[in-house]
């Protein structure tokens, strides 16, 4: 084709596309979702003059010949929707296209004239010569039918109003709609990816322990066949991922002690993120734990629980790790020849060397890095909790991942990351499943109201998935240390049903452990990350039970499944907090109300958005708490909740419409 021509083809697009959503920085990155999500196409698509347009979505698994076509539809002003669900892990693509849609224009048009009482011979005329054209380009019994729709237009024995009604026929629109004229066609040149994960990218229940604190003797340290001898706790409070802290040889140079003491006595086993010592590094295990073979004991003893393993991925060293004698172009010197410790002032870590990533050797530790990350998912682990992925380029965790997800698609990245928003969001963006954030800090209504809006709106909900933790080993926070059991308990109701992914840091969570190291510390006293702790799991204020009960409502409501459709509805008291969601393609919903007093009973009168909720304004509905089993019969948005922290905290209603009666609790659904 010559230039003039081709000039000649593009000047006949009239079609205009803008402003396609979702993307991400005009599609340098991918949005995110999970198998079996879908994703809503939004973009602005018009042209000049009068006449109509059409839309669609183009998609496709990446390295998938053909496309698949999704029909847009109109929102008002230009603007169109359209979903497509995603079926399989890996990068998607989709794309919008548009066009003039001449029988459109021409159908739209018939209808008036129709109305005000013209002479439609004319208008028959073209919509045969339409529908002529259009078999041309449609396939065999396509053509035929549109043959025979032409034909019965400009059929001058049949009634002018059932030719109308003819033209108006949905078959041929749809036609229309897969045959468009491809010299009208405007293809949008953005074409934007989409990122598949398996569901446990977006839905999951974590729960971290340290190995060596799960010996049955006190004074022992546990291996991984008392891990092993654990697992059965852990499942049974309902949770799905195990996270271990590192499990690789501790260094002796510079060892801490108890509560972070600089210098430790011959029987403290050091932190496990100071890594490497003479019998190993990174693809070593301790060998107080046990072999490699005892560690993939562990992992298929977990996955016969529905238990899956995560490993700690902390790209860090020991003053004794291998890397460092072998390696030393790895490590920045400081003018004294030394190598520099890490470093956050006024905090000094001197057991642990940073990498330097600013070398000249940075691709060889880059593959190194990998190969680290590709070990230990040869032994079957699949999920991988990044430790400080902030204090490491950005560029690197984009190729690791990626790599790593070629060979092990359904691998999954959780980045420990609590530093600035635009940091954890560039990190979420380069390819990390789920992320840590601010909730261990959001206490109060309006705090956490204003923040989860933020996390679960567009376009932060496109790339960052939320894990949420009300503790981990470096942060007891201070609501924790006052609270009580009543704050224990707020927390993790707030953190399971405000998240489809949660995880708590036990037995320190259940057995309530709140002690800080000093005032105004969020260490905790004798950490963990220092010593062995032995933990009576058996003690009678334990939430162990609590736990268990919140994980068997978040399995039994879709609802609480997902980070999309949560809504806030407004109630009477800020010391109260309402918040529902509605699970996609179901319907169903789930209203929580928490107390965010840990020490006093609060009530208040809640106003419900019925529509948003799906119920009748005019019917009674059935709210049911999941967590009491209780059951009260409501009327109208305007409803009473009291709730005591010394019983529980939290309502976790399912809300069901059409109770017959008061004394009848059945339902329809």
């Amino acid at each position: 084709m010559n230039a003039r021509a081709k000039d000649k083809l593009q000047g006949r697009v009239r079609a205009v596309i803008e402003a396609i959503t979702p993307q991400i920085d005009c599609g340098r990155f991918p949005v995110k979702r999970a198998v079996g999500e879908t994703v809503t196409v939004e973009a602005d698509v018009f042209t000049d003059g009068h006449d109509s347009v059409a839309c669609m979505v183009k998609h496709r698994p990446v390295g998938e010949g053909a496309w698949h076509h999704v029909p847009m539809k109109p929102l008002g002003n230009d603007r169109w929707r359209a979903e497509f669900r995603v079926t399989s892990q890996g990068r998607h693509e989709f794309t919008v296209v548009g066009w003039v849609d001449h029988l459109e224009t021409w159908r739209r048009d018939l209808l008036k004239r129709h109305g005000a009482g013209q002479d439609l011979a004319a208008d028959f005329a073209v919509g045969a010569q339409l529908g002529r054209e259009l078999a041309g380009r449609a396939v065999r019994l396509e053509a035929q039918r549109l043959e025979e729709w032409a034909a019965a237009l400009i059929d001058n024995a049949s009634d002018v109003d059932e030719r109308v009604m003819l033209a108006q026929s949905e078959v041929v629109s749809e036609i229309a709609m897969r045959h468009p004229d491809p010299a009208l066609v405007c293809e949008s040149p953005l074409v934007l990816g989409v990122e598949v994960e398996r569901e446990r990218a977006r839905y999951s229940t974590w729960y971290e322990l340290f190995p060596r604190s799960t010996s049955r003797s006190p004074g022992g340290r546990g291996t991984f066949a008392d891990v092993i001898a654990r697992l059965p706790y852990v499942a049974e409070m309902g949770f799905d991922v195990l996270y271990l802290p590192p499990i690789h040889p501790i260094g002796q140079a510079y060892r801490k002690g108890p509560n972070n003491r600089p210098t430790a006595g011959d029987d403290d086993p050091g932190s496990p993120w100071a890594i490497g010592a003479k019998e190993g590094g990174h693809k070593a295990i301790h060998p107080e734990l046990g072999t490699l073979e005892d560690f993939k004991k562990l992992v298929a003893s977990a996955n016969e629980l529905g238990l899956e393993l995560a490993l700690d991925i902390a790209f860090q060293t020991s003053a004794d790790h291998p890397y460092v004698r072998e390696h030393p172009e790895w490590f920045k010197k400081r003018p004294d020849g030394t190598i520099q410790y890490a470093e956050n002032p006024p905090k000094k870590y001197q057991d642990i060397y940073p990498f330097w990533f600013e070398g000249d050797e940075w691709p060889a530790l880059w593959e190194e890095l990998v190969s680290v990350v590709e070990y230990w998912a040869e032994q079957g682990v699949r999920i991988f909790r990044v430790d400080n992925p902030h204090t490491k380029p950005f560029g690197m965790w984009e190729w690791l991942i990626a790599r790593v997800k070629r060979r092990y698609p359904d691998a999954i990245f959780l980045a420990e990351a609590f530093t600035r928003p635009k940091v954890m969001y560039r990190l979420a963006k380069l390819g990390f499943s789920q992320s840590y954030n601010y909730f261990p800090w959001r206490n109060s209504k309006h705090e956490l109201m204003e923040y989860f809006r933020e996390l679960t709106s567009p376009p932060v909900s496109d790339f960052l998935r939320a894990n949420l933790w009300p503790n981990t080993p470096d942060i007891l926070p201070e609501f924790l240390q006052y609270g009580g059991r009543g704050a224990f308990m707020s927390r993790i109701a707030l953190a399971a049903t405000l998240g489809a992914s949660y995880g708590i840091y036990g037995p320190a969570f259940e057995l309530l452990e709140h002690k800080a190291r000093e005032p105004g510390s969020e260490e905790y006293l004798d950490s963990e990350k220092y010593q062995v702790r032995h933990w009576d799991l058996d003690r009678p204020d334990t939430l162990r039970d609590y736990i268990a009960r919140l994980n068997r409502v978040r399995r039994a409501n879709p609802a609480l499944q997902t980070d999309r459709g949560l809504r806030f509805h407004r109630i009477e008291n800020d010391a109260l907090i309402a918040y529902s969601k509605r699970a996609p393609g179901t319907g169903e919903a789930v209203l929580c109300v928490v107390n965010l007093d840990p020490h006093n009973a609060q009530s208040g009168w809640l106003d419900l958005d019925l529509e948003a909720l799906g119920l009748d304004a005019e019917q009674p509905f059935q709210a049911h708490d999941q967590l009491s089993d209780a059951r009260y019969l409501w009327r109208g948005p305007r409803n009473y909740v009291s709730l005591d922290p010394r019983h529980s905290p939290a309502h976790v209603f399912r809300l069901r419409g059409k109770v017959r009666s008061e004394h009848d609790f059945d339902y329809f659904l």
